[in-house]
């Protein structure tokens, strides 16, 4: 027992003389590899999410407010109408021509005059064409004089045909009674064989030549009756040819078509005109109409019959579309509009009035101002502004139809929304805008 604890003594003992205790390694808590990877790839996102939240994108600019037009969506009626501007002109205009060319030998009339229709108002002289008509003149006559002479043969043709059926008839007629006579006879013996024999042969023969004479002149008939149609419709033709030349020598005479105001008329004597040149026009007297031009986008809503107001003196004149031209021309085509009652009277031709084109009645709908942003974008996207007022973002958009004053919203607006109707020029390509300023 003591020799026991003795021992543990010692080697107590000799544990604590080593300092064997005082060598141990102590261990040191640090980040594994994976936590460190992860810290550093939530910095590089933090550093990232803060340059993208304050540092100015590629696809935003800065715009001044100042520089901006801002508009409310809003709830209403839209007014379906187009601002025109119309130019008064006359009702009617019928220009004037020189159908034939030549040297004016005498003016009668003077710009500015009123005409009754068929008035004289110049004269004019061509040698050539009066010796071409002439001519024509005497080849018609000299053809018609050979049409009466073919006329002529053709009908005494048709007595020469008439006389030779009626003398084939009588000798048939002849024949057949010879026959009667003789063949009564013949059967007692009184009239030899040999001589009936004849006579009912000539009797067959004279039958049947009667009978193709007959065919004979039924068919000159046909061919005859064809040939006289042909030559009256040459005959026809030709008076009408030489009536033709007549009027055309009766041109150089030039006379007013209608009724009413002579104006750009400024030829003088001895002047060469060429044939189909413009000398004047004829426009009707005291009645007038508008002409305007229209935006091609509009081109399938004008109809004919559409009413259209006009402000002049203070009061409102109706009037209606009566023509559209479907020429466009530097994208516009034109329409005529028509006073429906009784026009101004003070108004001038050559003068433009301002006009309001009504396409269809005033419906609710969604709108926003009508502005120059529409030009660029077309109506496919605006820039809505957010709630505080200093940022726009781009969004899609359905527009529809449009006056001068607002545009009809169909998606992609709430009322109460603000959105820039200002030109979009220098920031369209953009998805974002900061406004700066008050």
């Amino acid at each position: 027992m003591t020799m026991l604890q003795f021992d543990r003594g010692t080697a107590a003992t000799h544990r604590a003389v080593t300092g064997s205790a005082m060598d141990r390694v102590v261990a040191r808590h640090q980040l594994s590899l994976p936590v460190k990877l992860a810290l550093g790839i939530a910095a590089v996102a933090a550093l990232g999410i803060l340059f993208w939240l304050y540092a100015p994108a590629g696809n935003s600019q800065t715009v001044a407010r100042d520089r901006l037009t801002i508009s409310e969506v809003t709830n209403g009626s839209f007014r379906d109408f187009i601002p025109l501007r119309a130019r008064v002109t006359p009702l009617l205009t019928v220009y004037l021509d020189a159908i034939e060319g030549g040297r004016v030998e005498q003016v009668v009339a003077e710009d500015g005059a009123m005409l009754q229709k068929g008035q004289l108002i110049a004269v004019l002289s061509n040698a050539e064409l009066q010796l071409s008509v002439l001519a024509r003149q005497t080849e018609v006559e000299q053809q018609i004089n050979n049409m009466r002479s073919q006329e002529l043969a053709l009908a005494q043709t048709r007595l020469a045909n008439e006389r030779a059926v009626m003398e084939a008839q009588l000798a048939v007629q002849k024949a057949q009674r010879q026959y009667e006579r003789e063949a009564p006879l013949a059967e007692r013996g009184f009239v030899a064989a040999r001589q009936f024999a004849d006579t009912e042969d000539q009797r067959r023969y004279e039958a049947q030549r009667l009978e193709v004479l007959r065919r004979s002149r039924a068919t000159d008939e046909r061919l005859q009756a064809s040939q006289l149609a042909q030559q009256r419709a040459s005959t026809q033709s030709l008076r009408s040819s030489l009536e033709v030349a007549h009027a055309s020598l009766d041109g150089l005479n030039l006379r007013a078509p209608v009724t009413g105001q002579l104006s750009g008329f400024s030829i003088q004597p001895g002047q060469s005109l060429q044939p189909g040149e413009r000398v004047g026009q004829i426009d009707s007297p005291g009645r007038n109409k508008l002409v305007a031009g229209v935006d091609e986008f509009y081109l399938g809503r004008v109809e004919v019959g559409q009413r259209a107001a006009i402000e002049w003196g203070g009061r409102t004149y109706p009037v209606r579309v009566t023509r559209i031209s479907p020429q466009v021309q530097n994208g516009q085509f034109e329409i005529d509009l028509q006073f429906v009652d009784a026009e101004p009277a003070d108004i001038q031709r050559g003068q433009t009035l301002q006009a309001r084109l009504t396409l269809a009645d005033p419906t609710p709908a969604r709108l926003i101002r009508n502005g120059a942003f529409y030009n660029e974008t077309r109506g496919a996207f605006v820039f809505v502004l957010a709630p505080d007022g200093r940022t726009a973002v781009k969004r899609p958009v359905r527009l529809g139809r449009r006056n001068e004053e607002a545009i009809e919203v169909l998606d992609g607006l709430d009322a109460g929304e603000r959105v820039i109707t200002s030109p979009y020029t220098g920031f369209a390509d953009k998805d974002r805008l900061e406004i700066e300023g008050d």
